[in-house]
This record gives C-alpha cells, sequence and structure tokens, in this order.
C-alpha cells in the first residue's frame, strides 16, 4: 500500500493532477475517517505541489537541452535573427538586390553596339554587315 502511494504521488507530479485525482491521493495519504476540510486542504497542497514540480521539470529539461545544442554548436533563433539583420544592412550598403545579385547596369551605346557583332568560325569578330555579304 505504502509503495502505490509513492507511486501514485511520483506520477502527480511528472503528469497534470486533476482536483479529483488529487482528492483520492489525499485520501490516500490521510488516516481514514479524517475531516473532510483536512482532507480538501491536503489536495490543494497536492494540487500546488504537482504544479510547482512540473514547472522545475520543465525549466531543468529546458536548461538541460539548452546546454547540449550549445555544446553541438547549434544557434538560437536570436543569433540566426541578429546575423540576417547584419546580411541585410550589408547587401544593402553593397547596392545588392534581396536574391544577393547586383541590379543588372543599363546598356550604353557603345555597349550595344559591340554585342551586336559576332563571331565566325575561324574566331574572329565581324561586324553584322560584313558577315551578311
Amino acid at each position: 500500500m505504502l509503495l502505490d502511494d509513492v507511486r501514485k504521488t511520483i506520477e502527480a507530479t511528472l503528469s497534470s493532477l486533476t482536483p479529483q485525482k488529487a482528492q483520492e491521493l489525499a485520501k490516500g495519504l490521510l488516516e481514514p475517517g479524517t475531516a473532510k476540510e483536512q482532507v480538501s486542504k491536503t489536495a490543494a497542497e497536492l494540487m500546488d505541489w504537482s504544479h510547482r514540480n512540473r514547472e522545475r521539470v520543465r525549466e531543468f529539461v529546458a536548461a538541460e537541452i539548452s546546454g547540449q545544442m550549445k555544446t553541438v554548436g547549434v544557434a538560437t533563433q536570436a543569433e540566426v535573427d541578429g546575423l540576417k539583420k547584419r546580411v541585410r544592412a550589408l547587401e544593402r550598403d553593397a547596392g545588392m538586390t534581396a536574391s544577393g545579385k547586383k541590379p543588372a547596369a543599363r546598356k550604353t551605346p557603345a555597349a550595344r553596339k559591340s554585342s551586336a557583332r559576332t563571331t565566325t568560325g575561324k574566331g574572329t569578330a565581324t561586324s553584322p554587315t560584313r558577315a551578311a555579304s
């Protein structure tokens, strides 16, 4: 009977303890014939104790995970967000677009003429008018 009470108490620490379950647990822990007020008070204390212990376990697990992630070298969300802001600022300063490319330069008339030239099979450049003749 005592081992069963200990098991129920430990389960109450890790799971969500309902008021009904707390009443049952309090009745099992107290002497038979205990006043109803004492059972209710004990059940309320068990609910509070269960909530505090669940919170402690949650904090412990979160701290352990955080420590393990740092050990492995995984960046936190705050670190990633900071790096994103820094990259955006550097891209803006360099005049780059969101895709990481510089905006296309407008072609000048001289650049248009040179791109109109073609190459012959011999590797020499010819103008479009000479290639047609």
